[in-house]
């Protein structure tokens, strides 16, 4: 018995300096590859940023995200001593030959290590931008949502049907979001868009059929329409007030996680396939690669949200921006945004909702936004020589 246990060790022993022997320093490999390495220790995840490619790892996760899709790797990223360590046969498949004219990276060793600190976070800036070119640049081909001109806009009322949302005390929520959805796609059309709602009637569809409609239609936009509600005393109530713009990202802060989970509930509760009420942190960084593409114009809209509502009747809950899984965002191939018009939950804020004025004119301030976001991509578009 006791040899065995030896053996056992021995073997451990072995594989263990085996392991050791192929690790390399992901900044020395960073250096090697012409790639700027960038830390962020409170998510424990890293990314090394080159001209061709972006790779995002994680701390013990055996996966990195390239080209907009999740790769299996050998290993884990590990941290000892302070350093972050790959696997030198996962470096070498990431950079084959064809992909980077650099060297091999050599195995790390105690003098080669760079030390990683929440300092690591300032790194070197990006490949700067290439000069403009004078003549205008062809427009790509099957351009992808986000990239091109924005004529597509997707409406979602929350909820419908059996399930009525959020509850005030004379109304529900399934109610106003229809009511201003409906409104909104008159606004819209008036300003030239082609919109699609994922409901225009008093119906129950699925959270995950709402996002498959969205990628049918080939939308440039997806807005989700929800009100807010806090199971709180009566007082409590009149205190919590406001409208909120989500993007889908990790959550951060314990509120935001706790809408998202009410918001998903109704795919736990009526026994939707897959469903769940939160993403496990794998899920999460899986999913991050595909949400690159939208990200940016996800913030985009928001902001153009937030300028449209400036000087609303409804004020803005906090900063008005906030990020979590929400499950009817996850499938959206578009940039998409859920919109918390207000609580239905405060009294003041409930009875405001209820009236046709109120509805028309949140309704045209998404329409306002929804334009200006349009120009904004255009000009954008402009500036890469796009017509």
């Amino acid at each position: 018995m006791r040899n065995l246990v030896w053996h056992i060790l021995v073997c451990v022993a072995l594989a263990t300096s085996a392991w050791a022997a192929n690790m390399v320093d992901a900044e020395q490999v960073a250096k090697q590859h012409k790639a700027s390495f960038h830390w962020f220790p409170v998510q424990k995840t890293f990314i090394l940023a080159g001209e061709s490619d972006t790779l995002k790892f994680a701390i013990g996760l055996p996966y990195v995200n390239t080209h907009g899709k999740s790769v299996d790797l050998k290993h884990a990223p590990e941290i000892a001593d302070g350093h972050i360590l790959l696997d030198s046969l996962d470096v070498a498949n990431l950079y084959k030959a064809g992909n980077t004219q650099t060297a091999a990276v050599a195995p790390a060793s105690s003098s080669s290590l760079a030390k990683v600190s929440s300092s690591s976070v300032k790194v070197a800036a990006a490949p700067a931008a290439a000069t403009a070119k004078t003549t205008p640049v062809a427009t790509p081909k099957n351009e992808t949502a986000g990239t091109r001109e924005v004529k597509t806009i997707v409406i979602d009322p929350g909820h419908g049907g059996k399930d009525t949302g959020a509850q005030g005390k004379n109304s529900n929520e399934k109610d106003i979001v229809l009511a201003v959805g409906k409104l909104l796609k008159k606004e819209l059309e008036k300003e030239g868009f082609k919109v699609k709602m994922t409901r225009d009637k008093d119906v129950f569809i699925e959270l995950g059929e709402r996002a498959n409609l969205a990628n049918q239609w080939d939308g440039d936009l997806f807005i989700s329409l929800h009100c807010n509600a806090i199971d709180a005393s009566p007082e409590r109530k009149k205190q919590i007030k406001g409208y909120h713009v989500y993007v889908l990202r990790a959550p951060e802060s314990e509120e935001d996680k706790a809408i998202a989970r009410r918001e998903n509930k109704v795919a736990t509760l009526y026994g939707e396939k897959n469903a769940k009420e939160e993403l496990s942190p794998l899920e999460w960084f899986k999913l991050e690669a595909r949400l690159e593409k939208y990200k940016q114009n996800s913030y985009m809209f928001t902001e153009q949200m937030l300028k449209a509502f400036d000087d609303g009747k409804i004020k803005r809950q906090g900063g008005g921006v906030g990020g979590a899984g929400f499950m009817v965002l996850v499938g959206a191939l578009m940039p998409a945004v859920l919109f918390e018009i207000g609580f239905i939950s405060n009294p003041e804020e409930e009875a405001y909702m209820m009236t046709n004025k109120a509805q028309a004119d949140i309704a045209s301030r998404i329409s306002k936004a929804v334009s200006n976001y349009k120009a904004a991509v255009h000009n954008y578009r402009e500036t890469l020589g796009r017509q």
